[in-house]
């Protein structure tokens, strides 16, 4: 059993910066590739970015590539997603994942064993 815990959600005006960190506890961190995905009133979840459980390999959806960043600590059991550029369209509740399957925390977030509670993200113009 794995529970994640997100931080560094809130206000920005748009082309700020944010850094959300997620910490696991409990689990094997390392053995879990993690993803951000994000969720705004009235849409459906998304996906955002992922991470292999190395780190050697990410992915980002084609609209926060060049502005965000995904990256992990195993040692710190954490994962982080650095958000610059924003835009007001990146407002959302955003939400860490973790799943054995590196393919799972990409884009199937119906098949993704565990997640956050969420932190919101609010981005004004």
């Amino acid at each position: 059993q794995v529970q994640l815990v997100e931080s560094g959600g809130g206000l920005v005006q748009a082309g700020g910066s944010l850094r959300l960190s997620c910490v696991a506890t409990k689990g094997t961190f390392s053995s879990y590739a993690m993803g951000w995905f994000r969720q705004a009133p009235g849409k459906e979840r998304e996906y955002v970015a992922a991470i292999d459980w190395s780190g050697g390999s990410t992915a980002y959806a084609d609209s926060v590539k060049g502005r965000f960043a995904i990256s992990r600590d195993n040692a710190k059991n954490t994962v982080y997603l650095q958000m610059n550029s924003l835009k007001p369209e990146d407002t959302a509740v955003y939400y860490c994942a973790a799943d054995p399957s590196y393919r799972n925390v990409r884009t199937i977030v119906g098949r993704i064993a565990y997640w956050g509670q969420g932190t919101q993200v609010t981005v004004s113009s």
